[in-house]
Formats: C-alpha cells, sequence, structure tokens
C-alpha cells in the first residue's frame, strides 16, 4: 500500500514518541487504524486482530518478569498481580502517556463521540502496537517497549500500591453504610464472537450506582464498580 504523506508524517511523530522505526510502515498503520476508520476507508486494515495477537504477547512477557522476579509468590497470587498489571485500565493508562489517541486513525462518528479517549479502544490500540513491534522486530524489541512503558505500574502493583479489586471495595464501601442488596446486571453485548464487549450495571435496591464496559463479564463489573464508587464517594 502506497502511504500519503499525511499518513507518514503521523507515523514518524508516533515512531519518535515510543522510540521504535519501523521497518515495515504497514505494521504500525494497522495498529493505529480503528475498525470505523477501515469501514470508510476499504483499503485499510484495522487493527483487532493485530490486538488478539499483542495480548498473547503481553502476557508472555509480563508472565516471564513475574515469574523470575517473584520467585516466593505461588501461582494464584502470580496470576492476580499479572491482571493486576494487564488490565484495561493499566493499558489505557500508558496509551495516554504516548499519546497513542492522538494519532490513532477513526472513523467520524468514533471521533465525533471522543473515540480518542475511549479506554477500550485506547486498551485495544496498544496491544496492537506490542504485536506490530513484535512482527516488525521481534520479541526482545516488544519486551523492551512493554518493560520500558509500563516499569511504573510493574512496580507499583509488585508494591501492592495499586488497588484494582473495585468490586470488594465497593461492597465494603455498602455495607458499612449498612446497604446489602448490591446486585450486578448485563445490559447488553456487542461485537463478534472473537472480540466480545459487555456491559454491566451495578446497583443498590431500585438505584443504579455504575455502568463499566470490558471484555469479559468480570471487567466490565469490576469497571462498573469503580464508576459506582467514583460516584458515591
Amino acid at each position: 500500500m502506497k502511504l500519503n504523506k499525511k499518513i507518514l508524517y503521523n507515523i514518524d511523530k508516533f515512531e519518535q514518541i515510543v522510540d521504535y522505526k519501523f521497518n515495515n510502515k504497514e505494521y504500525i498503520l494497522e495498529a493505529l487504524t480503528h475498525s470505523s476508520y477501515s469501514n470508510e476507508n476499504k483499503s485499510y486494515d484495522f487493527n483487532e486482530r493485530l490486538e488478539f495477537l499483542g495480548d498473547s504477547v503481553l502476557s508472555i512477557v509480563i508472565s516471564d518478569y513475574l515469574f523470575n522476579n517473584e520467585s516466593n509468590l505461588p501461582e494464584g497470587e502470580l496470576t492476580k498481580l499479572r491482571a493486576n498489571i494487564v488490565c484495561e485500565e493499566s493499558l489505557s493508562e500508558i496509551a495516554t502517556e504516548i499519546k497513542l489517541g492522538e494519532h490513532m486513525l477513526l472513523g467520524k462518528g468514533e471521533e465525533a463521540t471522543g473515540g480518542r479517549e475511549r479506554i477500550s479502544i485506547l486498551a485495544d490500540a496498544f496491544e496492537a502496537v506490542i504485536a506490530a513491534i513484535y512482527l516488525d522486530g521481534g520479541l526482545e524489541n516488544a519486551r523492551k517497549f512493554i518493560l520500558n512503558y509500563m516499569k511504573e505500574i510493574i512496580f507499583n502493583s509488585r508494591q501492592g500500591k495499586i488497588f484494582r479489586d473495585y468490586k470488594t471495595h465497593l461492597q465494603e464501601v455498602l455495607q458499612s453504610r449498612g446497604e446489602s442488596n448490591i446486585w450486578y446486571k448485563l445490559m447488553n453485548e456487542k461485537g463478534p464472537d472473537h472480540n466480545k464487549r459487555f456491559i454491566m450495571q451495578v446497583g443498590i435496591n431500585e438505584s443504579v450506582l455504575g455502568v463499566g464496559e470490558g471484555k469479559t463479564k468480570k471487567e466490565a463489573e469490576q469497571l462498573a464498580a469503580k464508576k459506582a464508587l467514583k460516584n458515591i464517594m
């Protein structure tokens, strides 16, 4: 594919931010392309396949790091720690840090509704960028990128400074206020089977306290609980 000057300039600026020069620009172009843009520009591949690969690369890099640096932790604790590091919120934080949203190719509708700041879009695109680096430069370059940009989140998670179990926290807060009838409800699920998105509500009695969207029902419940905590605290 022949890339126009505007897109090449966009890629060049992003390469400067992440300190990685792509040999094959089509990898990073695909990583930066959201499905909404691809729908409007049929010659562009969108980033969902790269997201799938990037998720696996991210998991093996973090798993390997924790296995070698947390030798005293059992399997269950390692799993919790990894989940704390690679969750959607963490990935979107790093995506924001590297200005990923600013460099994405979005459709007009997604752009108009705040897609550049949407947590799910940023987290997915970050995984796609990991895959693009992996395909272009191999596992070691992908490892370097991940451990460099996620080092603070990894450190804080290992130190127990990042609290992600929002459901338990919300339950404790509500129970301390005499509330016990806490419920979670699936409101909607969207997307193809390989890339489902779930929307969950959390509330007490007849009141909705928060809504969350995630790749799994559990993740959506956690994000709904997080929104609820912000609303009631």
